[in-house]
């Protein structure tokens, strides 16, 4: 019989129930697996950078001439049939007659994840349901092992650092980033290579991916000694963040909202002559005259330039709040509806939600840039750079750029990039890209960007993210631990919070104090250390409405003392953050890490979800409950440890017990580290 392999362009490709399977080598120890029904695609986007040269990759195609091979999942076993073999570094991919998949470490065969049929008949590990113009319903079925542990997945607030038994929606909401990359406890790493719509399963019994509306499935898993080997890979494949801004590591000051030029430069004024530092300051939304016009309202601002002169003088950038929606009244409106820059819906019109904007009274129509179409990104660039960048801005909050559509159906949604089921999540990282890019292309290396949401590879535009509109209690703040653990584990390695979370939060209510003297030691110890929130007294939605105070004088004497005392410090360790950014740049690891990225051996390491390391050296335990004046405190195996207030040491592998009195976090360093936590 005629085989059913064949070699193709460095790769492997099985053909059989009008099914192709391609497996090919996509760097070290790593390979991208696609299955489609017909010929494979690369019209589709996804998150990989194109394919490194093939190396040194063996492929073994077993001799099946004159062998019965039954196609029907009946008859005679196919398993006694020899498999072909894709061998890449320290991963092997085995491919059986019945075009199954099982990947194994190289060298001792020991298995790191094989496909599961879903039906010892039908469906099989792969199903392609049609739902329509071409696209299907896919889903791609695995093994599930004991014991396995799944991290990453973006950004989500159940306070959940592994994965396992739980169910993850692929879509982009606010506060919740859909990246999806999971890292197993056993070995592997895997991208689900699709931007689509869709759900990841991953239960007990096994694990399922599905994209709702798409053409082909795509992921590419990789194999590594160790969780950083991993991620290094992944890294790799889907692009390395750029350098981070030294200015960019110092305290940043935000609030909803400073109305105006004057109001913004008093808080900044008042920072400088308290000695208090101050790295970055926010002007934010309704700065601007109408949505999607993307520049400052002369009433409000009337000399933007030499605001951003001023602040310069102070030491201080400013960042300026943009986002993708359009009002019908803007003034761009009708070029960018005329040119097609905007997301559409099924029937052709431009993709409406409702919003309150300046001017108006009742909620307005807005469009959305469509920012998949290289000719919308260079439009808006175009405008940014007229309006704020020739003034000395590069610094871009780009909020609400899930995009903030309410309803939200994709499936009613058609992009440049395709159908909106099949594209949808890769918005907010498109829209990073006409930022990064366009700086790139202006000479300007010194900007970045700073979004509510993410896809694989946004890490590659230079942006940050924060973890969006968050409650205002310690039951929110304990879930940022894990959230910011995973998003690190998902390739994006500048994060942050709303330090006293978004909604709400009364600066003169003692409770409330506490939260954010706690968020506060928190921040200081994020990757981005930036105070914002939605405080209390509330305007309704509006251009007139801002929130109540929110600078660091607002929430008492003795919160003023304590939160200065971690600026001065943040101050100190400076150079500290800045090494870990760098080392994001060169290696994809993370700046926050859990501890089993330090300590894989330790098992207790991988069930920790209340501590972490900034970089190697610092063991961060944050206060997350009211009243609290010390905290168990877990320390690896492998590492000595001691406090960084008092010098105490302790063996590792155990649990103690450290103070933790209200100005105080506890922190530990590793081993003979040394960095200026304590006051001289």
């Amino acid at each position: 019989m005629a085989s059913m392999f064949r070699e193709h362009d460095g790769g492997l490709e099985w053909r059989g129930r009008h099914e192709t399977l391609r497996v090919e080598p996509w760097g070290p120890d790593a390979l991208r697996v696609r299955a489609v029904l017909g010929a494979v695609r690369d019209d589709i986007p996804g998150a990989l950078l194109d394919r490194p040269a093939p190396g040194a990759a063996r492929i073994t195609v077993p001799d099946l001439t004159g062998r019965r091979v039954f196609k029907n999942g009946l008859g005679s076993p196919t398993d006694a049939l020899p498999p072909a073999t894709v061998v890449n570094g320290r991963l092997t991919a085995e491919i059986t007659a019945e075009g199954e998949l099982r990947f194994t470490r190289t060298g001792d065969d020991g298995e790191l994840l094989a496909e599961r049929r879903a039906h010892f008949w039908w469906p099989g590990t792969r199903v392609h349901t049609p739902v329509g113009h071409g696209h299907q319903r896919l889903e791609q079925y695995f093994a599930a092992y004991e014991g396995e542990r799944l991290y990453g997945l973006g950004q989500h607030q159940q306070g959940r650092l592994d994965r396992k038994n739980t169910v993850v929606d692929l879509v982009q909401r606010n506060t919740e980033i859909t990246i999806p990359f999971v890292l197993s406890s056993r070995g592997y790493g895997l991208l689900w290579n699709s931007p689509a719509v869709g759900r990841v399963e991953l239960a007990d019994s096994g694990t399922r991916w599905v994209a709702d509306s798409a053409r082909q499935i795509d992921y590419w898993i990789t194999a590594g000694d160790t969780p950083a080997d991993i991620l290094r890979h992944y890294a790799d494949a889907t692009g390395h963040a750029p350098e981070f801004p030294e200015w960019a590591t110092g305290f940043w000051q935000c609030k909803l909202r400073y109305r105006t030029q004057a109001e913004l430069l008093e808080v900044a004024r008042e920072h400088k002559r308290r000695g208090l530092p101050m790295s970055v300051i926010v002007a934010d939304f309704f700065h601007w005259t109408r949505l999607g016009d993307w520049k400052f309202d002369p009433e409000e601002w009337p000399d933007p330039a030499a605001m951003v002169t001023e602040l310069d003088e102070l030491g201080i950038r400013l960042m300026v709040s943009i986002w993708p929606s359009v009002n019908q009244s803007s003034e761009n409106y009708d070029e960018m509806e005329r040119r097609g820059l905007f997301a559409a819906n099924e029937y052709g019109t431009a993709a409406h939600a409702t919003w309150i904007d300046k001017g108006s009274d009742s909620r307005i129509s807005v469009a959305f840039l469509d920012p998949t179409n290289p000719e919308a990104r260079a439009y808006v660039w175009d405008k940014v750079r007229r309006n704020y960048q020739e003034m000395g801005i590069n610094l871009w909050w780009l909020d609400a750029c899930e995009p903030e559509m309410k309803p939200a159906h994709p499936a009613n949604l058609r992009y440049h990039a395709g159908h909106g089921q099949e594209v949808a999540n890769l918005y907010p990282r498109e829209i990073a890209r006409a930022f990064h890019e366009g700086m790139a292309a202006s000479g300007n290396t010194d900007g970045m960007s700073f979004a509510r949401s993410a896809w694989a590879g946004s890490q590659r535009y230079g942006t940050a993210v924060w973890s969006g509109d968050i409650g205002t209690d310690f039951a929110a703040l304990r879930t940022q631990i894990a959230a910011g653990l995973s998003i690190g584990l998902s390739g994006i390695p500048w994060w942050t919070t709303d330090i006293g979370g978004f909604h709400g939060g009364d600066p003169d209510d003692p409770a409330y104090r506490e939260v954010i003297v706690r968020w506060f030691q928190f921040g200081a110890f994020c990757p981005i250390f930036r105070l914002h929130g939605f405080r209390v007294p509330w305007l309704p939605l509006g251009g007139e409405m801002t929130g109540g105070p929110n600078e660091v004088w607002s929430y008492g004497p003795e919160a003023y003392e304590v939160m200065c005392r971690y600026l001065r410090l943040r101050e100190r360790i400076r150079p500290y953050v800045a090494e870990q950014m760098r080392t994001a740049a060169r290696e994809g690891l993370p700046v926050m890490r859990p501890l089993f990225l330090e300590f894989p051996a330790d098992d207790a390491c991988w069930t920790v979800t209340d501590q972490y390391l900034l970089g190697p050296d610092l063991l961060v335990a944050p206060v997350t409950g009211a009243g609290a004046v010390a905290r168990e405190v877990y320390l690896p195996r492998g590492a000595r440890w001691r406090c960084a207030w008092t010098g105490v040491r302790y063996e590792g592998s155990t649990t103690v017990t450290v103070d933790a009195p209200l100005d105080r976090i506890p922190l530990l360093l590793r081993d003979d580290a040394t960095l200026p936590i304590a006051e001289a």
